[in-house]
């Protein structure tokens, strides 16, 4: 099907529809953002004179939700100038104007009848051929549907995105009996190629997959809480990071959901469900007088938590107030947090006899029960409905992913002991001698399906190197990293030490990958698949150098790390970076030293070395200001000093971006470097510049000297820190890392314009790095960063 989505309509501008319009001019497509009009005049309104007919009036809604992107955080926008890709209107005026868009997003109120009138005016409207899709969480698509155009019907369907849009991964495709394939089809690769998401396909059936499981899990805790007399933070404490789920657990989680939405997706399902399901759905009574008082969560500054000052305190749910935080602690608490991985923690704690064990068993083997269930109901395949769980809820394992962690034969027998009833398809696999769900042979993941194993669905562009490691085995590796064959001529070196932190180790790889890339390679990518790209060089040991006086050996390290950038930089085979996440320091010198960067879109990348007393020791001030200096338009007199200062401003203020487009605008990343939405798919999309530019030729740069502004450049970068000084707003030792940044950047004592070469201003840069990680206070700044994991201001 050829297909292009030019440009789209969301109808419906809350914190959902403003959010998807959001994530739509992320990535580049213009977006009309349509609502009601407003039905009286504000008392400021007709003092300035508007009136009911005026634009400004009706579009006030679409243009309030637009306006309020650019203050929430998380921020919804990648850049604020994505902004202006969204145009607000109006369901009055702009209905007409549907016919201009590829895609009509539907987000208004969970309502059917009002979801069937809009959609009533969108068939009148659309032209033939848009897709038409519904943002709902749970009402039924097949109704919806009812009483359009056959057309219509053929290109509609369910697309439900989870808040908020930009950060949460899933995305729940659900047809209709007349969707067409082929627009089914088209919507799962558009979803996951151009919107970066994960894409899976459910049924229309209440609250499809993630809210059905999700809200039964939660659901579930809250009535085993209540059970067993645990508290609120008591639940937390276990039910998050410990057994792989996110930070907020579970209570905290229902205060940024907000429990009036969470209440509503609760009944969603009671009323369209009976028996046992039915009661679990029921909402206990104390969540009820929660709603009653306003207790909404995190947007009304109460609900299962209150903030007093610095102090969180969790509510009790038999009295209602509010006490101090408590935290469950077990003999089984303490064994799972020596265990290493996800499936270790969780089969420690969940047979432990003690009351972490058995909150954790009574939680998690009904929902494990429940989501085998449903198996063929909510989605055809096991995998789509763990992807779901892990991208919609942030899981680190899905149901049938911590079925397998936990034992699939040890579990069941202790759920049929207990009375649970297990799926039939369940036993019979089991009786048929397969006691896992997932497998893994030759380096390729199976699933099981109809009472076989098939390999797991993966986009082509996903690329696991872990299995590409087992499959082929390295060129060669260190504790730091490991050289692989990524396949058509190109190699990947990843970094693996603790937290990605560049050392010796890492640096020896560089330097090994570039000589051997050189001889039989097209180029290199430089990337991982840990959480973070890389958070910098490693402080521990060059603190543990410093305190020991080991100065020329910290000089010789510095040396060795700026010699491994200018090779990544100048060799002769094109060096691709693939940052994503945190992407800090020593990181982002990696990044700026390559021939290209193909960053994710969240990625967070920033030279922060004076939060730890240092300046960026391995070539980021020269790399930095170059890039400014590149990014200036060619043949045109440009500001020196202004480029200096904002080179100045970025690294002496520690800026990290908070996207790769705020990446770019930092000028960590230039015109030609690109943006991978889908962080799955960002080794592939690097494997792919480096191949378009080693067929386009590629020929690492000339080598050139540059103007730095000087002695009195230096005097004007200066000029703001000592007035920060003066007023008490940066500490002496600020200033001192001040000045030191200072006259790196500025090229030393020489006239303002003076041209010099790279290793002058690396030599420069050195010796700075030195004389300040020798400061007393320097080093309390690392020791800090190390014990605390947060900048020390000394």
């Amino acid at each position: 099907m050829t297909k292009q989505i030019r440009k789209a309509a969301v109808l419906g501008s809350g914190v959902m529809g403003s959010g998807i319009a959001a994530h739509l001019a992320n990535i580049g497509i213009p977006t009309l953002l349509l609502d009601i009009v407003p039905r009286e005049l504000s008392k400021e309104e007709e003092v300035k004179g508007i009136t009911l007919k005026d634009k400004q009036f009706k579009n006030k809604i679409a243009e309030s939700g637009k306006q309020k992107l650019l203050k929430q955080k998380p921020a919804p926008l990648t850049a604020k100038k994505n902004i202006h890709l969204i145009e607000a209107g109006n369901f009055d005026d702009d209905m007409e104007r549907l016919k201009e868009v590829d895609w009509i997003i539907e987000v208004v109120v969970e309502n059917l009848s009002v979801k069937k009138d809009v959609f009533a005016q969108v068939d009148k409207y659309r032209r033939p051929g848009t897709i038409v899709s519904s943002n709902t969480s749970g009402i039924s698509i097949e109704a919806m549907a009812e009483g359009r155009s056959e057309d219509f019907k053929k290109h509609f369907l369910g697309t439900h995105f989870f808040n908020p849009p930009r950060y949460l991964k899933l995305l729940e495709v659900i047809p209709t009996k007349e969707t067409s394939p082929e627009v089914l089809s088209f919507m799962q690769t558009f979803g996951e190629d151009v919107l970066g998401k994960g894409v899976v396909i459910a049924k229309d059936t209440p609250n499809f997959i993630a809210n059905r499981i999700g809200t039964y899990g939660l659901l579930v805790t809250v009535q085993e809480m209540l059970k067993g007399g645990f508290t609120v933070g008591e639940v937390d404490s276990i039910t998050g990071p410990l057994i792989g789920r996110p930070k907020s657990a579970t209570f905290r989680t229902l205060d940024v959901v907000g429990l009036d939405t969470f209440a509503h997706v609760a009944k969603n399902v009671y009323d369209q469900v009976e028996g046992e399901e039915k009661q679990v759905f029921d909402v206990p009574d104390f969540i009820n007088k929660m709603l009653d008082k306003g207790w909404l969560g995190s947007k009304t500054g109460q609900g299962f938590f209150l903030k007093q000052g610095k102090e969180i305190l969790e509510l009790n749910p038999k009295t209602l107030e509010y006490g101090p935080r408590k935290k469950l602690k077990t003999a089984a608490v303490e064994i799972a947090k020596q265990q290493k991985g996800t499936a270790n923690k969780m089969k420690a704690l969940v047979y432990a006899d003690d009351r972490a064990g058995e909150l954790l068993w009574k939680v998690l083997s009904p929902a494990l029960v429940y989501s085998a269930q449903l198996l063929g109901e909510i989605a055809d395949d096991i995998q789509s409905i763990d992807d779901a769980m892990k991208w919609g809820f942030g899981w680190n394992m899905g149901p049938f992913e911590t079925w397998d962690a936990i034992g699939l034969e040890q579990s069941v027998n202790k759920m049929k002991a207990e009375g649970l009833d297990i799926p039939e398809w369940v036993e019979k696999m089991i009786a048929d001698g397969h006691t896992q769900f997932y497998k893994e042979e030759n380096a390729t993941t199976y699933v099981y399906e109809n009472g076989e194993y098939q390999p797991i669905k993966l986009n082509a562009k996903v690329i696991n190197l872990k299995q590409l490691k087992q499959k082929q085995g390295v060129i060669k590796k260190n504790t730091g990293a490991s050289l692989i064959d990524l396949g058509d001529g190109v190699a990947i070196l990843e970094f693996h030490s603790k937290s990605n932190a560049i050392g010796l180790d890492i640096v020896q790889m560089i330097n090994f990958a570039i000589d051997e890339v050189e001889k039989n390679y097209k180029g290199l990518v430089i990337s991982n698949q840990g959480k973070n790209f890389c958070v910098g060089a490693n402080i521990g040991m060059m603190l543990m150098e410093a305190q020991d006086d080991n100065y020329f050996e910290l000089d010789m390290v510095i040396k060795q790390f700026q010699n491994a950038m200018t090779k990544i930089k100048y060799s002769a085979k094109p060096v691709v970076v693939a940052p994503f996440g945190m992407t800090l320091g020593g990181g982002a010198e990696v990044a700026l030293s390559a021939a290209h960067v193909q960053a994710s879109s969240e990625t967070y990348m920033g030279l922060v070395e004076a939060g730890v007393g240092l300046i960026p020791g391995g070539a980021g001030n020269k790399s930095l200001y170059l890039k400014h200096l590149a990014s200036m338009p060619k043949g045109v007199q440009f500001d020196l000093q202004n480029v200096a200062n904002k080179v100045f401003e970025t690294i002496a203020m520690a800026k990290v971006s908070t996207s790769g487009e705020e990446a770019r605008e930092n000028n960590f990343l230039n015109a030609s470097d690109a943006i991978s939405v889908n962080g799955d798919h960002l080794i592939y999309d690097a494997k792919q510049a480096v191949l378009a530019l080693a067929n386009a030729g590629y020929l690492p740069p000339a080598k050139v000297k540059f103007p730095v502004v000087g002695e009195t450049g230096y005097a004007a970068l200066l000029l703001g820190a000592n007035s920060m000084h003066l007023s008490g707003y940066i500490s002496e030792h600020d200033l001192k890392i001040a000045k030191a940044l200072a006259y790196v950047i500025a090229g030393g004592k020489v006239p303002f314009g003076t041209e010099v070469d790279e290793q002058y201003m690396l030599d420069l840069e050195r010796e700075a790095f030195l004389k300040l990680i020798a400061e007393p206070k320097s080093q309390q700044r690392m020791q800090h960063m190390l014990l605390k994991g947060k900048p020390l201001r000394n």
